[in-house]
């Protein structure tokens, strides 16, 4: 009897284990002439189960036992449907035929409007109910990148193209492929969480792949598409509420899928450089739904860095509404002449147009990637890979794949390193000296020299120099340890320091750190200027903006995310504090009318001391809190994506008196709210932060503990929002209350794209104004305008104190 149950038991499991079994269905697809279809939709009908074709045409399926009508389709051709029984591996090869899109029964008088205008008055007028119909959905995705170099230089810096990068003979190549398997849900209005599955990229077996669900979503029902990511401004819909604006609308042709009427309409810009798709989109006739898209972006449009953007969107009827079943993105550009190719395409099945989401499922965290993710080996590619590699993607992935094997042994790390960290004079004069040691992750860098040797008036020549030891730890944690020294050859002074910081929880953010020793340091805690600007104002145009101070201490810090978007800061200093004065009034150029000032700021023309010296313990606690933060989880940390509401900063500071002899007593409460990047649409983008702060106790403030503020009394400086053009750095600074306030919009060449001879340029206007009030200074503001173009900008501001201008004139700057 026992052998009977056994016996049948193996049986039942048997059959059950063939039912459960999936096989392969795989092809080509190719057109009547005999091309490759690429990126083809094919789908098992009525459901969202499916794939895609590879750029050369190629699919495969799994699918499980039965029979089963597949349909075929693509973009401009003529969907097929076969009906197939499935009991093993099926090769089946199609040929599309092209879709004949005709305008048979459509009248079209000589001076009439196109019809294809009251379509798209149909779309725009439905655009707002097929925007929010799905409230919420989950798919699954499988998303592939391929990013090609196609030409290049042979040398660049005097190094060798082909080998720098692993490029053929020809120098072209695969620079980067990559795929990933994830379920995505969506719940509006812009609530995402995508959990990935698999993560594969070529040569990077213990990487983590970024590829993320959302960055692949293009819904032409919004008004604004692929804002700050190609471009600051985004482009203009097609069936947006004032498409009118910028398209003009064609009917190419009319045609009947299944019982559906679907109208082909070109796009045509308005004129040639507004923010405007080109190409076709595809809207049915009876819910005005758009069912297929194929447009492009090209360089006079604003995108940056690329030449050309092909958007292809394909859509597949779920219940009564059009979901993506895959979207792709291919775009080729050149940069410097390196000419580069690639694609990603993003594939979408088995929807759920109504999910059941539990209670917080929506957290925040936008991305989660654990750590098996990129432990999934060949075989299981092999069976869940949607897209059919090419022999090209196929051959990258072993040849890098056996290299990367070979660069992580110790015997190649070391003859690898034995070339890099060989030592250079130029290297060590110009961009620093390091030796790495990649297989124990130890590594050393060594202060480039030329930001090492300044000049200033309290120190005359100096030098200033540091060594950095970084051993990295497991998640990319990691410690590092910092020795610095600076002597000044005029007041002939030798000070130096050790730091350390441990970032042991990269998931949180947490790190401990800590410094003891001396230094020379700016009386505006925020810093003045660069040690090379104040070295060549003060050499060459005697004027020493900068003033210093001494400052010998001992501190401990922490910080740690204690909630998502809330971080912690805390902080407890002790420090003697000296006053210094000008030591050489040494110039190369001798400037008429020109004199070089003391270093106390409030006495420009007599050496007095600012300050007694004196010490100071403080304790130094902040809350940062980011409003709606999202963020992306991996193993090795967690990372903030750029937040659409404001960032809110409490800070306390204490001066805390007779402990350890300190002298100070005071309490400083702080508020700053900031945000980045408010979207205004074509417009462009605004920017604000504005601080109020008050010293609740000021019995004792010694001016280095004053606060003060980002202040500018150079033509030259780097950019940011918190600074002021033209308030002295050091003035103003107070020990009572102040409010502060910034405020930019950049219109990211809403008017200088219409300027022909501007256009090339790319340049973006922006305009802003500061407002500072403090018991020395009540109504302080400053208005500007200017021009920027990547990292480089130029303004003309004005300045008031009251209603009475003070200062005006030319400011720029450089950098990030």
């Amino acid at each position: 009897m026992k052998k009977l149950f056994l016996t049948l038991a193996l049986f039942i499991l048997t059959i059950t284990t063939l039912l459960a079994q999936q096989f392969k269905l795989s092809g080509s697809i190719k057109d009547t002439e005999g091309q490759p279809v690429s990126f083809a939709s094919v789908y098992l009908k009525n459901t969202t189960k499916g794939t895609s074709a590879n750029i050369d045409g190629f699919y495969r399926l799994a699918i499980d036992r039965g029979s089963f009508t597949i349909v075929y389709k693509a973009i401009g051709y003529k969907a097929i449907e076969k009906e197939i029984t499935i009991s093993g591996d099926v090769s089946e090869n199609i040929i599309l035929s092209p879709e004949a899109y005709t305008l048979t029964g459509v009248t079209i008088s000589a001076n009439a409007e196109d019809p294809a205008y009251a379509i798209i008055r149909q779309a725009i007028k439905n655009r707002k109910t097929h925007l929010t119909e799905v409230p919420a959905y989950t798919s699954n995705v499988y998303i592939k990148g391929v990013q090609k170099l196609v030409g290049a230089p042979k040398k660049v810096f005097g190094r060798d193209v082909q080998k720098m990068l692993d490029l053929d003979t020809n120098r072209k190549g695969i620079l980067y492929l990559s795929e990933s398997t994830s379920t995505f849900a969506f719940q509006r209005p812009d609530k995402i969480h995508e959990e990935m599955i698999s993560s594969k990229i070529a040569g990077r077996n213990n990487a983590f792949s970024f590829n993320k669900a959302s960055d692949l979503i293009i819904n032409f029902y919004e008004n604004i598409l692929l804002e700050d990511k190609l471009s600051s401004r985004g482009f203009v819909s097609p069936i947006s509420d004032n498409a009118f604006l910028y398209y003009r609308y064609k009917l190419l042709g009319v045609n009947t899928e299944n019982g559906i009427t679907v109208n082909k309409i070109q796009l045509i810009p308005r004129r040639d450089h507004d923010p405007v798709f080109r190409g076709i989109i595809y809207i049915s006739d009876d819910s005005w739904h758009l069912v297929n898209a194929e447009v492009y972006l090209t360089k006079n449009t604003g995108i940056n860095l690329l030449d050309t953007l092909n958007i292809t969107q394909q859509f597949l009827k779920v219940e009564n509404t059009y979901m993506p079943s895959n979207i792709n993105f291919r775009f080729n550009g050149n940069v410097f002449g390196f000419k580069f190719e690639g694609y990603y395409i993003g594939v979408y099945s088995n929807y759920n147009i109504r999910p059941d989401f539990p209670k917080n499922y929506f957290t925040g965290e936008i991305l989660k990637i654990s750590r098996a993710v990129n432990k999934k080996d060949s075989l299981f590619w092999l069976n869940n890979r949607p897209i059919p590699l090419t022999q090209e993607e196929s051959r990258d992935y072993v040849r890098k794949d056996s290299i990367a094997v070979l660069k992580t042994s110790k015997r190649y790390l070391d003859s690898l390193e034995r070339v890099n960290n060989k030592f250079g004079l130029v290297k060590l004069a110009v961009t620093g000296y390091t030796i790495n040691n990649r297989f124990e992750r130890k590594y050393y860098k060594f202060d480039p020299l030329y930001r090492s040797i300044f000049y200033n008036t309290v120190e005359g020549f100096a030098l200033k120099y540091g060594v950095t030891y970084t051993k990295g730890l497991q998640d990319r944690s990691y410690y590092n340890i910092r020795p610095e020294a600076r002597y000044g050859f005029s007041n002939k002074t030798f000070t130096g320091s050790l730091a350390a910081n441990y970032y042991y929880n990269p998931v949180k953010r947490a790190n401990i750190s800590f410094s003891a020793g001396s230094g020379i340091y700016d009386l505006n805690n925020y810093g003045s200027m660069s040690l090379l600007g104040n070295s060549i104002n003060s050499l060459f145009f005697e004027t020493n903006f900068s003033k210093f101070y001494k400052k010998e201490f001992v501190n401990i810090g922490a910080t740690k995310e204690l909630a998502n978007g809330l971080q912690a800061t805390l902080g407890l200093d002790y420090s003697r504090n000296t006053n210094l004065i000008n030591t050489t009034h040494f110039k190369i150029k001798d400037l008429k009318g020109e004199e070089f000032t003391s270093n106390n700021p409030f006495t420009p023309e007599t050496e007095t001391p600012l300050f007694p010296t004196y010490r100071a313990l403080t304790l130094n606690a902040t809350l940062n809190y980011t409003i709606g933060q999202e963020f992306i989880t991996r193993p090795d940390g967690k990372f903030y994506q750029p937040s659409k509401y404001p960032v809110i900063e409490l800070s306390y500071k204490k001066g805390i008196h007779n402990v350890l002899s300190s002298d100070v007593n005071y309490d400083l409460a702080s508020l700053e709210v900031s945000q980045n990047r408010i979207s205004s649409g074509l417009w462009g983008y605004s920017s604000f932060v504005a601080g109020v702060g008050k010293f609740l106790n000021n019995n004792k403030v010694f001016y280095p503990e004053f606060k003060h503020f980002r202040g500018n009394n150079s033509l030259f400086s780097t950019p940011d929002l918190r600074k002021f053009l033209f308030l002295d750095f050091y003035i103003f600074s107070t020990d009572r209350e102040y409010l502060e306030a910034h405020f930019e919009h950049n219109f990211s060449g809403l008017l200088t794209n219409k300027v022909p001879l501007l256009r090339k340029l790319k340049l973006e206007e922006l305009v802003g104004a500061s407002y500072l009030s403090q018991p020395l200074k009540r109504n302080y503001t400053e208005f500007y305008f200017g021009l920027q173009r990547l990292i480089f900008r130029a303004a003309y501001g004005f300045a008031y104190d009251g209603s009475k201008r003070v200062e005006h004139g030319f400011r720029f700057s450089y950098g990030f």
